[in-house]
């Protein structure tokens, strides 16, 4: 039980023949850390077929396997910098034109400021799903999704994390604790606190996420495009208002 959100394997996630093939466009995923973007995401591909395109994931693909993006990437870290906004779109944009991504696809980490939230509307319209037409698809603008939860219960979840350093299982000690303190249901090996979920490290990624990624949710709201589900429910509940919101969208999208 404690595992079966993190294997996307929830009750919502078959769905049926038809969410496999049909129109489901583009969706961001927005929410501080610990809000369980990870866990719906992973149901939304499970029910969907789409793929998950995470922005950490694309910048390791690139520099592993030497593409000129990459390449120039590498470059920038090795010198203590961050990767430029252009570097970082140049290879979302790329990723996109992908023909697993042509249905639809969830962006993870991705926009993280109002910049690249701006610079995706412009790809979005201008420079992608150029067989829409066939699809008879109208609209290309993103599902944007916040979920959203309380801070002091988002604190619980993140100080409460513990995970195997064998298997990568997770476990909660407030919510979801494993069989025996501290120690691996599966494997038996003794249960560790990713440096991520220290106290000091999770303050400040709340802190830098009130600070980057809040001003994205707010430039979605102003255009009236913000959807916001209250993340503090059971993760079936929140699966199910997710599912209901993305087939809204296909419906509008493909004009029924």
């Amino acid at each position: 039980m404690a595992n079966q959100e993190l294997c996307g394997k929830g009750p919502h996630a078959e769905g049926t023949p038809g969410d496999s093939s049909r129109y489901i466009g583009p969706i961001v995923l927005l929410g501080p850390p610990g809000a369980g973007k990870g866990t719906q995401a992973k149901r939304i591909v499970a029910r969907f077929k789409i793929p998950q395109i995470s922005t950490g994931d694309l910048l390791r693909d690139n520099v592993a396997r030497h593409t000129p993006l990459g390449m120039q990437a590498k470059a920038v870290m090795e010198r203590g910098d961050l990767v430029s906004d252009d570097l970082v779109e140049e290879m979302v944009a790329e990723r996109l034109k992908q023909d697993d991504a042509q249905r639809g696809f969830i962006l993870d980490g991705f926009p993280r400021t109002v910049e690249q939230a701006i610079w995706l509307d412009g790809f979005l319209k201008h420079g992608f799903f150029d067989n829409r037409k066939q699809q008879n698809v109208k609209a290309t603008a993103p599902i944007v999704i916040r979920v959203d939860v309380d801070y002091n219960r988002l604190k619980l979840r993140l100080t409460g994390r513990r995970s195997c350093p064998t298997c990568g299982r997770i476990y909660n000690v407030h919510s979801q604790p494993a069989s025996v303190d501290e120690v691996c249901d599966v494997d038996g090996s003794k249960l560790v606190i990713r440096d991520d979920d220290r106290e000091e490290v999770i303050q400040e990624r709340l802190a830098t996420y009130e600070r980057l990624t809040r001003p994205v949710a707010d430039y979605y709201d102003r255009q009236r495009r913000l959807y916001v589900i209250n993340g503090d429910r059971q993760p079936d509940q929140v699966t199910e208002e997710i599912f209901q919101e993305i087939l809204r969208h296909s419906a509008a999208a493909e004009g029924r």
